[in-house]
């Protein structure tokens, strides 16, 4: 991913491919006589150089381009560094560009043309002409060198490939871990508001006749209800509609609406003891209220009418969340993950490497416990 983020521009890339092709062509018709026999001979080591300065744009036309260009210059001189240099170039492209099953063949092709066109030229010459060594060293350093290019490729080119592949990974994992998180947000909000609207319905169901200001009441504290959850529900739902959302997109609970959500209890029949001591950094506020709202809610729907005292403590380094009712023993609390019940509450505390407890007290009650440490 870092290697794909530090690459120079394109019309760099090709620029400095420009500049190293005429340096070459440059090197090749201003050397020993020898040479530089002809205008043809120029001419030639010149378009040999071309396939150089256009590699990036057309890989294997540059490719197999070199290669026959390369056979017509040794075709009038020995000029037998130029056709190996242009070709080990060329091959490192097509290695970086193209599958390994296109490279492959366009390696062969390179050694094979190259290879024999050195043969050719060099039995029009003597054995050690211009203080050549012998034609097994050449052909052998010329194979060498343009099988290292095409393996140098290669290798960029897999490193290449399993950068977008990690890359993609860790886009894939972000969008599962933000789906996840609004699922939670989704579910905390909808079965905390639910919960609530269930039992003032039951009482507005049961008063309304004898006790119409009650009943009126109640009807009262729904809709408030069911309001406030429209608006949070909007809120989550807003990351998806913005492309490239992320948790920062949407609003976060706060410590501070805790004291809400224990009035919001309080009018379903069970009164909150809230005590809330020490800082409690503000990236690990969200969790900390929604493990609350959680266990508020399931003492609400399988424990109201209860006392319930809810505790949040940062001291010494360490965070503490207590939630202890003394209603009823007989309940049934979900256990499903993905951000549901006490697998909910569980998953937000191990968030950040803490400890999750829960289960019944002796005699009456239910207790939920968690604790980690502060960063």
């Amino acid at each position: 991913m870092h290697l794909l983020a530090r690459r120079p521009p394109p019309w760099l890339l090709i620029l400095a491919d420009t500049v190293v092709a005429v340096l070459l062509a440059l090197a090749s018709t201003g050397g020993p006589p020898e040479l530089t026999t002809s205008a043809l001979t120029v001419a030639l080591c010149w378009l040999l150089a071309v396939p150089v300065a256009v590699r990036r744009i057309w890989p294997e036309p540059a490719c197999y381009g070199a290669l026959l260009l390369g056979v017509a210059v040794l075709s009038v001189q020995a000029n037998r560094l130029l056709p190996t240099a242009v070709a080990a170039l060329t091959i490192y492209l097509v290695a970086t560009a193209r599958p390994v099953r296109r490279s492959a063949i366009a390696l062969v092709a390179s050694l094979l043309v190259n290879g024999a066109s050195l043969l050719v030229s060099m039995q029009a010459s003597p054995r050690y002409a211009g203080g050549w060594p012998d034609p097994v060293f050449i052909l052998g350093t010329s194979w060498l060198v343009i099988a290292a290019s095409w393996s140098l490729g290669t290798a960029a080119r897999t490193r290449r490939e399993f950068a977008a592949r990690e890359a993609d990974r860790q886009a894939e994992r972000a969008a599962a871990d933000e789906r996840l998180r609004i699922a939670r947000e989704l579910h905390d909000v909808v079965a905390h508001s639910m919960s609530l609207i269930t039992v003032k319905a039951g009482v507005a169901a049961k008063v309304l006749d004898k006790h119409p200001e009650e009943g009126r009441n109640a009807l009262r504290a729904i809709e408030e209800i069911g309001r406030g959850s429209l608006t949070e529900i909007r809120q989550v739902l807003g990351a998806l509609r913005t492309p490239g959302g992320t948790p920062d997109t949407t609003p976060l609970p706060r410590l501070a609406d805790l004291p809400s959500l224990a009035q919001q209890a309080a009018e379903a029949g069970v009164r909150v003891d809230l005590s809330v001591n020490g800082a409690v950094p503000d990236s690990m506020a969200p969790a900390v209220y929604r493990i609350v709202q959680e266990a508020i809610t399931n003492v609400v729907k399988h424990a109201a009418p209860a006392h319930c005292r809810v505790s949040v403590s940062a001291d010494e380094g360490r965070l503490r969340i207590s939630v202890v009712d003394d209603g009823p023993g007989q309940r049934l609390l979900p256990g499903r993950s993905g951000g549901q019940g006490l697998a909910g509450m569980r998953e937000r505390a191990l968030l950040y490497g803490g400890t999750f407890e829960a289960g019944p007290l002796p005699g009456r009650g239910f207790g939920v416990h968690a604790s980690w440490e502060i960063p």
